[in-house]
């Protein structure tokens, strides 16, 4: 219910943090949670694949420098995604966990035009 109430940019926050937070488990307990890794990332991975997907569609109203800017953004995910999967490392979270917390704290800002009213 709490989903269907949501604005599109508060949901896209909502999962980024999710993944963030699963991500976070690993790290801090690697031992315990090592074998959720793979799924973490795979949830992590197909969530930047929908948000760059979306956020550089030809439709989307976005500015090209955004577009360009969350395109580099999802190509490093990807790469740091591949990189986890073959050789896995705690601290090697770390940027995946930050930029989803980062991205989703923009998410929830109120955008310049809001706060002018």
């Amino acid at each position: 219910m709490a989903q269907a109430t949501q604005s599109p940019r508060e949901l896209e926050a909502s999962v980024l943090i999710k993944a963030a937070s699963r991500l976070q488990v690993i790290r801090d307990n690697w031992e315990g949670k090592r074998t959720e890794l793979d799924e973490a990332l795979t949830f992590n991975r197909k969530l930047w694949t929908v948000l760059v997907a979306s956020a550089t569609d030809t439709e989307n109203p976005l500015p090209q420098a955004i577009k360009n800017n969350i395109a580099n953004l999802a190509l490093f995910i990807f790469e740091r995604t591949f990189t986890m999967m073959t050789e896995p490392a705690p601290e090697k979270l770390g940027a995946l966990i930050n930029i989803n917390r980062e991205i989703a704290a923009g998410l929830r800002a109120q955008p310049q035009a809001a706060r002018a009213s």
